[in-house]
């Protein structure tokens, strides 16, 4: 089981996307004092997602099916998630 948050949208993400390409980036330090941002961090992500689940669909459509499989992460404290979501060709 995972230890972090980090850790948990990682597998989360791994497990159902099996992306080519995966990175969790925790920014939660460059949004210290803001909205949302809490000790500890782990509130603010940024994604970096290339996984041939993205074919055929639209930005926004990538972004919600994102945002669907990390629902639970959003209750455990995630306040903001950049998403990059490409497709292996996309990606070169």
């Amino acid at each position: 089981m995972a230890e972090t948050l980090r850790d948990w949208i990682a597998e989360r993400l791994a497990a159902e996307l099996a992306p080519a390409h995966l990175e969790v980036i925790d920014e939660s330090h460059l949004h210290a004092g803001h909205s949302g941002a809490r000790p500890g961090g782990e509130t603010h992500f940024r994604l970096d997602v290339v996984a041939a689940a993205f074919d055929g669909k639209s930005r926004i459509e990538r972004h919600r099916l994102v945002n669907s499989l990390l629902d639970e992460a959003f209750k455990r404290g995630l306040h903001a998630l950049a998403v990059r979501a490409r497709t292996p060709t996309e990606a070169g």
